[in-house]
Order: structure tokens, then sequence, then C-alpha cells
């Protein structure tokens, strides 16, 4: 038993380390001597790149609030028609990528595009300078965008949190005569801050990660200056620099939203499903909720996607290429390889833990998890640059034994875009894996060890037909999110190697929007299954 227990402590540690490996290459780089080409992007662009990202970030984050806090509230507390429609549509948008939504409002709203087009038809407007259009390529156009399809995050938490508050509570507030806002103002809200709080800073990670809408839209980003200082510069310590600048402004993030809420304690009853305590809403008000959420649904998923389904099927046999068979067959090959990897080591550091009861045996799991919260462009730095110098010794070692020069066997190769997809997504699997051990009673593995059960034929025979379901789910999860990472993937795929997220990238970056639809639907339909798992599991609880 304490062989085999050793054998766990050490593959989870190792395995922890691996995972963290590219955020430590990251900073171990930037505290390298400045070279050139960042002392030159000091002293030029990087503090309109900073305003920029901050504006960005602020102003999703924002935006996201705005959009997110009264649907979740409507949804929660109160009875509308189609309410039950409406708790799972408002959070589709999340299974569009962000920059197809820019690309399709772009092709809406540019001075070519169908809406301007039309008002230039009715009011008989002859070119640009004879009226005001609102331009969408700028940075407040980008926030709008990726506002549009991260306000989910936002919603989803919220909308947990204000179910899970105390009926009695509620009860009060209407004894003391409190008006809907003002039960809205000084108990929900109050009671809901913490879950808004973590939703606003996913939004606020995945705004300073996004790349795929920031460049189309022309907006010069911290995560722009890292893809151009690579890829225009050919410089990866410069490239490590600015990554390390996100990593801690991401840092600052997180920090800075659990400072805010350290002395916060709440204990309440959760939500009883028995007393509905909910506003029934009539006249006018009913009608304004309704366009709300169906206006906010429609404009962020509904348009867009009719839109895709439009361009699939007029350019279907332009697209349904072998080149369309073959990026997605890369798709499925690295996101199936992906979920394999971040499944073992999910077992693997959650079932360490399980078995050790020490408050370290932790570790090799948070330390795991680390690599979800570092956007996929920095992520590709850090895995860029351990397996460079991997590469280097390889050829090195191969040479000194007169073996030839292999080449660029980790870096030049999918195992990097695996290697990434793993460490970014293994938090997913980590958190559905843990909740599912967690279900299971310690009194089984006491009752599996007494019948003379090692660890391994205990797993195997016990805990894993039990937390099958969980397993799946993970596996599913981090293989949903590979097959639509586009930033780590455009940085990190082989040379002649495109998956579907890059695919349609490229098309709709060269104005081909038709051409890229059919592979952008698969995308979004592939996206809508975590979406319906999520939606599932909080109707289950409450």
């Amino acid at each position: 038993m304490k062989e085999n227990f050793l054998s766990w402590k050490t593959s989870s540690w190792s395995f922890a380390l691996l995972l963290v490996l590219p955020i430590l290459a990251i900073f171990y780089t930037a505290l390298g001597e400045s070279d050139e080409v960042f002392s030159h992007l000091m002293d030029t662009v990087m503090a309109t790149y900073t305003v920029n990202t901050f504006v960005l970030v602020v102003g999703v984050a924002f935006l996201s609030l705005v959009l997110g806090l009264p649907s979740a509230w409507l949804m929660a507390m109160c009875r509308l028609p189609t309410e039950k429609v409406l708790q799972w549509a408002l959070v589709l948008p999340l299974a569009i990528p962000g920059y197809i939504v820019g690309y399709i409002y772009t092709d809406w709203l540019d001075y070519a595009g169908p809406i301007q087009i039309f008002l230039r038809d009715v009011f008989g407007w002859q070119n640009a300078s004879d009226y005001w259009f609102p331009d969408i390529r700028t940075l407040t156009g980008a926030s709008v965008v990726l506002a549009m399809v991260l306000y989910p995050y936002v919603y989803l938490l919220a909308r947990a949190a204000f179910m899970e508050q105390s009926n009695s509570l509620l009860q009060s507030a209407r004894l003391l005569r409190c008006s809907a806002w003002e039960s809205f103002c000084r108990i929900s809200l109050p009671l809901a801050r913490p879950s808004i709080a973590v939703g606003l800073s996913l939004v606020a990670m995945e705004a300073l990660g996004d790349f795929g809408t920031v460049s189309y839209f022309a907006v010069n980003t911290l995560t722009t200056a890292v893809y151009d200082t690579w890829l225009g510069y050919s410089n990866l310590n410069a490239a490590a620099k600015i990554s390390a600048i996100m990593l801690l402004v991401i840092f600052l993030l997180i920090s800075s939203e659990r400072y805010s809420r350290r002395k916060q304690k709440l204990f309440q009853p959760q939500f009883s499903s028995n007393d509905d305590m909910r506003y029934k809403l009539t006249g006018w008000k009913k009608w304004a909720a309704l366009s709300w959420c169906w206006g906010l649904v429609s404009l962020a998923f509904i348009f867009p996607l009719l839109q895709l389904c439009y361009y699939a099927y007029g350019y279907f046999e332009e697209s349904w290429t072998n080149e369309f068979h073959q990026y997605t067959i890369n798709s499925l090959k690295v996101s199936f390889l992906a979920a394999l990897v971040a499944v073992i080591i999910a077992l693997l550091v959650n079932f360490y833990k399980r078995l050790d009861s020490v408050s370290s045996s932790v570790i090799p799991m948070r330390i795991s998890s680390l690599g979800y919260a570092v956007p996929g462009t920095v992520l590709a730095i850090g895995v860029m640059l351990p397996m460079t110098n991997a590469d280097h010794l390889i050829n090195d070692l191969a040479k000194f034994f007169d073996l030839g020069r292999p080449g660029l066997l980790l870096s030049g190769s999918i195992f990097a875009l695996v290697f990434a997809f793993v460490v970014r997504f293994s938090a997913v699997a980590i958190g559905s894996i843990e909740s599912s051990l967690n279900k299971i009673p310690p009194s089984l593995d006491m009752a599996s060890r007494t019948m003379g059960y090692s660890v391994g034929p205990m797993l195997q025979r016990v805990h894993l037909p039990l937390i099958r379901r969980g397993c799946l789910i993970a596996g599913l999860l981090v293989f949903i999110e590979s097959m639509k990472e586009l930033n780590a993937a455009l940085l990190l795929r082989p040379f002649n190697f495109e998956t579907l997220a890059t695919y349609v990238y490229n098309f709709a970056s060269d104005e081909q929007l038709e051409l890229a639809a059919l592979p952008a639907v698969l995308l979004v339909l592939v996206g809508l299954i975590p979406l319906i798992i999520v939606n599932r599991s909080l109707e289950q609880k409450h």
C-alpha cells in the first residue's frame, strides 16, 4: 500500500509541475535582460496597448453586468411567459465565439452592409458624408460584441445566487412594503455580490485574453502585442515579458475579487421550491421584461446563427471541401487527445487528494488548475519556451551520438498544441471529477481496504464505476473547449495544420465570411453541448 501510495503522490506532483511549467517559463524568461524590441515597444506603443486593454476589460465587464444582471433577476425572481425557454436561451451566446459574432456584426453594420444600404435607400443619402453612422471597428464596438457573448457568465452565477436566497428575507421585505426595486437593491443585490464578482472576474479574464475579435476590429491590446511580437518580430523574449505583465494583471484581478469579500460570510437556507415568492409581472412591465430578454437572445445568438446558417446553405458546395474534412479531423484528433490526457491527470490528482488526508495533498490539484486563468496567447508563449529548449537539447544529444538531427519533435508537432490544451482546460476536468468524487462516502474506501483491495483495484472497481458520468462530462467539456480554442491554436499549430477555429479565422480575416460559415456553424453546435449540461445541472440543484 505504501509503495502504491508513493507512486500516486509522485505522479500527481510530477504532472502538476509539468502543467505549471509554462507559467514558470514565462516569468523566468521575463526576468531576463530587456532587448531592443521590448525597449522599443515600451518607449512607443506599450502605453497605448495598456490603456486599450484596460478600457476594453472595464467596458466589457460593465456592459456584461448591464446585460446579465437584470436578466438573471428577471429569470430568478419573476414569473413570465416562456420563462422555461428563456432560462436556458439566455446562456446560448456563450456557444458562439466572440470573433464570429464580431465578423457578422461588422458585415451587417459596415458601409457596404445591408443596414447602411437600407438607410441610404430610404433617406436618399448618396455617400458617407451625408449622414453619421457609428463605426463598429472600434474599441467601443469590440467591447459591445464581447459583452454580448460573455454576459452569460454574470447571468449564470447571479441567477444561481438569486435562486438560493432565503424566502424569509423576501417575505420580510414585502411585509415592510418594499417594492420590487427596493427589494432588489437592499436584499438581493448585496447577497448576490460574491457570485457577481466571480462572474465579472471571469468576463474580465476572457476579455483580456481575446485575440480574434480585437485583431479583426484593429484594436491593439496586450494580447495582440504578444502575437505581433512573436510572429512579427520573431522575439520570444519580448513576448514573454508582455505575457508576464498580462499574468500579473490576471493575478491582481483574482486577488482583488477575493480581497473585496474576505470578511463576507453568508449563512442562509436555500430558496424553497414549495413556496413561490416570485413577482408576477403584468401589463407593460411584463412586455418590457420579455422584450429585454428575448431581444438580448436574438441579438447575441439567434440572428448571428441564422446568418451563419444562411451563408452555410448558400455556399455549401464551396465549403464542403477536402480541406474542411481534413481540418475537422485535425480538430477532433487534438481535442480528443487533450480530453483523454486531461481526464487522466484529473483522476490522478483528485484521487491522490482523496487518499492522503494531509493538507499538502490538495496542492497538486490546485497547481494543475492554474492554466485555466492564462489566456491562450500567453499560454502559447509559455508552452513554446520550454519546448524549444527541449528540442534543441534533443537535437544536440542526437548529433552527439551521430543519430542525425530529428528536428522539432515537440514544438513543431501537434504535441505542443495538445499540451497547451491540457494545461488550459485541465481545471475543467479537475472540477468535474472532484465534484463526483466528493459524493462518494469515505466508508466505501474503508470497506474496500477491509476486503483487501489495494489503491489501484479500489479505484478501478469501486470509484470509476461511480464517477463514470463525471469523467464523461469532464472529457466532453475539455473536448469542446479545445475544439473552439483559437489563440493557442494560431500560435502553436504545425506548418500546414489547421483546426476548425483557425480555419474560420483565416476565412473571416480575408473578408470571406460566407466560406467560414459552415465550420463556424459546426463550432457553434458543438459549443451548445456544455451549455445544456450546465443548465441541466443548475435546474437539478434548484
